[in-house]
């Protein structure tokens, strides 16, 4: 059973894993949240209500709660393109993280719960 949960968990996280494998290669960051939101797309085949809530959820609270934590000064990114100070596909990327997230939640429940 742990090798099932592993395996299901794992393909959860490849799009995650892809999309910031691509970070050091696509140079425009409104490319890369193009490319971010194409991956988005492909895997909404398999969404459900829930899966757009939680897309949209993570976008907006990510996006503000990074904002906010930027404005700290804390960390800071060289790529700029959103409200010059965090590149644009942060939030789609952190949205998507959130939905893997939610999803793999589910398996650890199905298999391990």
């Amino acid at each position: 059973m742990p090798t099932v949960v592993a395996a299901r968990v794992l393909v959860i996280a490849v799009p995650v894993l892809f999309m910031i494998a691509l970070i050091p290669f696509v140079k425009n960051d409104f490319t890369l949240a193009g490319i971010y939101i194409a991956i988005i797309a492909v895997s909404a085949i398999r969404y459900t209500h829930k899966d757009f809530a939680f897309l949209i959820f993570g976008f907006v609270m990510l996006l503000a709660c990074e904002y906010l934590f930027l404005l700290t000064g804390v960390e800071n990114f060289e790529r700029r393109s959103l409200f010059g100070i965090m590149p644009i596909w942060l939030p789609v990327l952190w949205a998507y993280v959130f939905v893997a997230i939610k999803r793999s939640v589910l398996v650890f429940e199905r298999y391990l719960g």
